[in-house]
């Protein structure tokens, strides 16, 4: 039976506002991510011109600091509140964009997105503790839905905010438009959201407490073996998010459209989650996320073999890599949101911290996976190809060796 939280003392906003509010936290990783895609080429240009691939490492430092942050950040909120943790991240992401906008090299701005980062765990984790303090169970989960829902609608006007600021103030601009997103959401955060964990219900911040925590999660081995799922997923997400600029503007010549095609991708790519939503309580988890991860391998298979063989007249390939492209977003949102509730099953006694564990593990890897294929891109979407495909196949076998668990999955 699912406890609720007790909220008799806390000031709830009208649903449709906290909604509202939460998505907009959220959707500072979103829009930290996909805003920035349209600003390669500049980047490429100006500061890394003899290796161009360089350029992608932008979207990657960001993520390798969210994944760093995300290890601290819900232990902290559990000492520290929720308010003050979602406003120390915003203020250090905030900083992180000035020093983005200042620095003069490519290492200087890798730093500086690293540092952003590790910002963005604060709204992105202490947002979802925030709502666990004030509904629980099915509420719970029906204020996610309605949450994420307008969330999807971020990475598909993104690009083409990015797109629009970089032809009025250039790549540099982009950096300002994160801080004044930042403050914007911080603002209207601070003034109508109260806190919602009591300073009685607080637990100091234990070095130890994490440990101990880490320690049962990496020796556990259904949820390492999950884990390790979700890292390849997250690596075929991220190397996918890092590269399709590129395999738009240097294969297939489509720039200026980018913008209006990752719309069109992210649009189509968002009923995943809601397919999931109407699936698993059928299929369940476990036949989900294998079901999902052999579909990803056929179709990868075919459309690599497509490629490399030139099986289709020319006009046919960038429709048959727009089609790859919103498979492979589609398959994370058939996957990720299970492979995370699949993780947690055996962990609900350190469920705050076996969360912030698992997220940061799959994470961190999964950038250690998406940098090499990344930086293998040679003008033509096969490296991408070649490397999601790695991923799914290597992620399907695991899926295969995951043990059962005395639980419905």
């Amino acid at each position: 039976m699912t406890t609720l939280p007790d909220t008799t003392a806390i000031r709830r906003l009208p649903t449709v506002e906290f909604v509202g509010l939460l998505a907009m936290l959220f959707a500072m990783t979103a829009f930290s991510i996909d805003a920035m895609l349209p600003a390669m080429p500049e980047i490429a240009s100006e500061l890394t011109p003899d290796a161009p691939n360089r350029a992608q490492l932008i979207i990657t430092s960001f993520v390798l600091g969210m994944g760093i942050g995300t290890f601290v950040t819900g232990p902290l909120s559990d000492t520290f509140g929720r308010r003050a943790v979602i406003l120390g991240g915003a203020v250090l992401y905030s900083i992180g964009a000035v020093l983005a906008w200042a620095a003069p090299t490519l290492e200087l701005v890798l730093a500086a997105r690293l540092l952003q980062g590790l910002g963005v765990a604060g709204p992105r984790i202490a947002g979802v503790a925030l709502i666990r303090d004030l509904y629980a169970g099915r509420d719970m989960a029906r204020l996610v839905s309605f949450v994420m829902m307008v969330f999807t609608l971020v990475p598909a006007v993104a690009p083409l905010f990015g797109a629009f600021i970089i032809a009025g103030f250039g790549w540099r601009g982009i950096f300002v438009a994160f801080v004044l997103f930042a403050a914007m959401s911080i603002t209207w955060f601070m003034l109508r959201q109260a806190e919602t964990l009591p300073v009685s219900n607080r637990r100091p911040f234990s070095s130890f407490a994490l440990i101990e925590a880490a320690r049962e999660v990496l020796t556990h081995r259904l949820v390492m073996s999950v884990t390790l799922v979700q890292t390849l997923a997250f690596a075929s997400l991220f190397t996918t998010l890092s590269s399709t600029q590129q395999v738009f503007d240097q294969s297939f010549g489509r720039a200026e459209g980018f913008p209006k095609w990752f719309a069109v991708i992210a649009i189509i790519a968002g009923t995943a989650s809601l397919l999931n939503a109407r699936l698993v309580p059928h299929l369940g988890m476990r036949l989900m996320v294998k079901a999902t991860f052999a579909a990803q391998v056929a179709n990868s298979t075919v459309i690599l073999a497509i490629f490399i063989f030139g099986l289709v007249p020319d006009y046919m390939n960038f429709w048959l890599y727009l089609y790859w492209t919103i498979t492979v977003f589609f398959m994370t949102g058939l996957t990720i949101g299970n492979l995370n509730a699949l993780a947690l099953e055996p962990m609900g006694h350190i469920a705050g911290m076996a969360s912030s564990i698992v997220a940061a593990l799959a994470t961190v890897l999964s950038v250690l996976v998406a940098v090499p294929i990344g930086l293998a891109f040679n003008g033509t979407p096969v490296p991408l190809m070649a490397g999601v495909l790695g991923c799914s196949l290597m992620a399907l076998l695991l899926m295969r060796l995951v043990p059962r668990a005395d639980v419905i999955g």
